[in-house]
């Protein structure tokens, strides 16, 4: 379980190769905007592939094969709910975001209701987005970790320290990056770690094939078949079976919908790439391609692991562990190097975006509203490099908690997000909907949104394929109750949306 010299020159070529890309692709920065936005000037299909590149990090690289490994692709299904979700956001939240003239999704919120609303949404997104994104973290360092454990220098150190070693090598890189070059880096090197990556899976693929005995022809054999299928309807389990099972296509429909919608709308990570665009044509075109890109994506990383049974069997390996190990065991030298780089890449594409979306978010929309205090151009860049910083410490803490996850490391992650994404979600449809609708009412409904899921996470079985729906509905519901009946005084002083925001939204 080593690599090759030739692997090694491969890693640190890459390594170095996509730290000074980042670098030289950022430029020079002169302001905060220019650092969180790029002065709006990145062709569509480049911020097509960070989306890309960000969403699917090393959870889909690992992940997805481990779970097509022990069970089949009904996983795919949420992919159809995705590409329906994306499609809502291209057509009703971003002419809002854009015509609002907004730096993070939240500022939409400031505008559609209130300060109150804005700090609160944005908090819930960072704490959000630090678990998610820790799991993300300490997935990427299981290959890294397995590496690590022959070499003699972490045998001197102790095999307690591979994990937070190959954690905080990962984050380092990618914050020199992101500290030099903002946005505009963090998207040119998503265009490259996408086809990177992608080359890793067909290229994993393709010596899957060849090691397999009969080749091509073992996916039509009895024993795969029944690995291959796709939709489950559901229909004969029982009620409380139909909503505990995660991927009925109900279930991942809707789910995958609902939480693309979130994760596209109303996420931060996702909205200041979008917001990179010329124009709303441009961002909605980068939108909408990110879900059929997606759609491909899975099916591909989902044969991986249906190979990686046949070519293993049965066996007691972890599900997160089995596709890393493949790649070390078995892979000719030079193709595990670029392959440990295309999981490098969707690792790094993600946690830099992370950093990026969470210290844009912590500037605009906690820092500088709260300081009472005018910001010149250097003063804000600055302060915005310096939270980078602070936010890449943070998330290497969060995936060190991570360590050793029984779960599917791919199914936490969502969980995680789907926890507070209804709440989220809920509040940007009543701004977008419900116009009568003012700032403590909303708060009312995102609040109860959250609480709500907590009791349903710890007091039902539910499946987490349904918590971002479940939450959508208690935000609006609670929101519109208490408009109408609990808070009518309070929400009549309050202002109205004003006009170019909501012009937009019409159209």
């Amino acid at each position: 379980m080593s690599l090759t010299s030739l692997d090694v020159v491969i890693l640190l070529a890459y390594l170095l190769g996509i730290t000074l890309l980042g670098i030289r692709a950022g430029g020079k920065q002169h302001s905060s905007r220019d650092y969180f936005l790029s002065s709006r000037a990145i062709p569509w299909w480049a911020v097509c592939a960070a989306i890309v590149a960000t969403e699917t990090s090393a959870l889909t690289f690992i992940s997805i094969p481990g779970l097509a490994y022990i069970s089949d692709w009904n996983f795919l299904q949420l992919a159809f709910g995705y590409i329906v979700g994306r499609i809502v956001v291209a057509t009703i939240f971003l002419p809002a975001y854009f015509d609002g003239k907004i730096t993070t999704a939240y500022e939409f919120l400031e505008q559609r209701f209130g300060a109150r609303m804005r700090r609160s949404a944005s908090m819930v997104f960072m704490g959000t987005r630090t678990f998610a994104d820790g799991v993300r973290l300490y997935t990427t360092a299981i290959p890294l970790a397995l590496l690590f454990k022959g070499s003699p220098f972490m045998a001197s150190l102790g095999p307690d320290i591979t994990y937070p070693f190959a954690i905080v090598l990962l984050t380092g890189l990618t914050m020199v990056y992101v500290f030099m070059g903002g946005v505009r880096a963090v998207i040119w090197t998503d265009v490259v770690q996408l086809c990177l990556y992608l080359f890793g899976a067909v290229a994993s693929i393709i010596i899957l094939f060849q090691l397999i005995p009969g080749g091509t022809a073992v996916l039509f054999t009895k024993a795969l078949t029944g690995k291959l299928h796709v939709f489950n309807s559901g229909w004969g389990l029982s009620l409380s079976a139909f909503f505990s099972e995660p991927y009925t296509f109900v279930a991942s429909f809707l789910g995958g919908a609902f939480l693309s919608m979130a994760s596209h709308g109303t996420d931060q990570i996702i909205i200041q790439r979008v917001l990179a665009t010329n124009d709303v044509a441009a961002g909605k075109k980068a939108m909408v391609w990110s879900g059929l890109i997606i759609l491909v994506q899975f099916a591909l990383f989902l044969l991986v692991g249906t190979l990686l049974y046949a070519f293993y069997g049965n066996t007691t390996i972890s599900s997160n562990e089995i596709f890393p190990l493949f790649i070390l065991e078995h892979m000719p030298p030079g193709v595990t190097g670029l392959i440990i780089a295309g999981l490098l890449a969707a690792a790094m594409s993600t946690l830099s975006g992370s950093i990026s979306a969470l210290s844009s978010t912590t500037v605009m929309d906690i820092v500088v509203p709260l300081s009472g205090r005018s910001w010149n151009d250097r003063a804000l860049l600055t302060l915005s490099r310096r939270m980078s910083l602070v936010w890449a410490f943070v998330l290497a803490g969060a995936a060190m908690i991570f360590i050793q996850t029984p779960r599917t490391v791919v199914e936490l992650a969502l969980s995680i997000a789907s926890y507070t994404y209804g709440g989220l979600l809920g509040t940007f449809l009543l701004g977008v909907f419900y116009r009568q609708v003012k700032e403590t009412a909303a708060m009312v409904g995102f609040f109860t949104g959250i609480i709500s899921m907590t009791l349903v996470i710890s007091f039902t079985s539910i499946a987490w394929t349904w918590y971002t729906l479940i939450g959508v509905i208690v935000t609006i519901a609670v929101g519109l109750i208490s408009h109408r009946y609990v808070l009518p005084g309070r929400n009549r002083r309050q202002i109205s949306p004003p006009p170019d925001l909501t012009d937009g939204i019409e159209e």
